[in-house]
């Protein structure tokens, strides 16, 4: 049986949003069973009247809430009774719960799950993953993008281990072709960082690196892996997401713009709603934060219950695939290799 812990609140439309969410995941996943963390009067009466199987469901009363617009190392101090902290207190003392899925504040995850639960042994800093879907009907992983500002070769390194496996375990892709972001493709390109980092990153054994890609070609299909640190990550992820939805925005003013336009978009509205389909965000689950000693999932502010879903059944197939025993593996070969 694999075991979840639920930050129920946090969220623009929680509790409803993670509550439904988990229920689905608990129809859909017979082996799961998971444990609710919120204030428990809520929950409960978020509860009565929908169907489900109480025997893998438990509640963790915590009545506080961890706001976005609060400071995270603060919060996490002052807040221990918050839904969010409670969670990551139990993954940290409970050996039987292998997650944590929340779509509260990053900042106090990042920072509770860092200093609570703890890294794996090795891991220099966690790094978060985010999947974006890519023109050859596949995905594509950025690591790290927004976890660590500043960071070191060394770190790049164990990004791309980090990520490697991810994508391998969880989603199946053999040998996930990684880039390191640039400024151009050659080998000579970039600051410093990104020039000592090169050799490192084709030195290693377990990653299959192809070297460096520039933004533009984030959802060519080319890539599986996308390895940077967290400030260029965070502008590259925000940036193509930016620009592909002012071009619906354009597009959809220019269908109403003409009559002939509107036809057209009629006749082509199927085409229209796979494409919708395929940009939505919701239908990739969340971020996952690598390196920890337990899997975290951290879902967007505005999922629905779908998405939560995702984000639960995402944090299931990491678990299923042994992902932090595997991580645990590949960053003691990279310490061997470095001795």
């Amino acid at each position: 049986m694999i075991k979840l812990v639920i930050d129920c609140f946090g969220g623009d439309h929680s509790p409803g949003a993670n509550i439904g969410g988990a229920l689905a995941a608990l129809r859909d996943l017979p082996d799961l069973s998971l444990v609710l963390t919120g204030d428990e009067g809520i929950i409960k009466a978020e509860l009565e009247g929908k169907s489900y199987d109480a025997s893998r469901v438990e509640i963790l009363h915590a009545p506080e809430v961890v706001g976005c617009d609060e400071v995270p190392t603060i919060a996490i101090r002052q807040k221990k009774d918050s839904s969010l902290m409670r969670a990551i207190e139990l993954i940290r003392a409970d050996e039987s719960v292998h997650g944590i899925v929340t779509i509260g504040s990053t900042g106090a995850l990042v920072a509770a799950a860092t200093l609570r639960a703890g890294r794996i042994p090795g891991v220099k800093r966690p790094a978060f993953c985010p999947l974006l879907p890519t023109m050859a009907g596949g995905i594509v992983g950025v690591c790290d993008s927004g976890a660590n500002v500043d960071v070191s070769p060394e770190m790049l390194c164990q990004f791309a281990v980090m990520g490697s496996l991810y994508l391998e375990c969880a989603y199946g892709i053999k040998r996930p072709r990684a880039a390191l972001l640039n400024i151009g493709v050659e080998a000579e390109k970039g600051d410093e960082l990104r020039k000592t980092a090169y050799p490192k990153l084709a030195a290693l054994r377990d990653v299959n690196f192809v070297g460096n890609m520039e933004s533009r070609d984030l959802l060519s299909g080319n890539y599986d892996l996308v390895v940077t640190d967290g400030f260029a990550g965070n502008v590259l992820i925000k940036s193509t997401e930016g620009a592909c939805l002012e071009m619906l925005k354009k597009l959809k003013k220019d269908i109403y713009s003409r009559t002939i336009n509107k036809i057209g978009a009629l006749l082509m509205k199927r085409m229209f709603d796979e494409e919708k389909r395929f940009m939505d965000y919701r239908n990739y689950g969340g971020s996952v934060l690598l390196g920890c000693k337990k899997i975290v999932v951290k879902g967007h502010g505005s999922s629905n219950e779908a998405a939560f879903a995702k984000c639960i059944e995402q944090a299931y197939r990491m678990q299923a695939a042994d992902l932090i025993e595997k991580t645990r593996e590949g960053i003691a070969a990279i310490a061997e290799t470095e001795e």
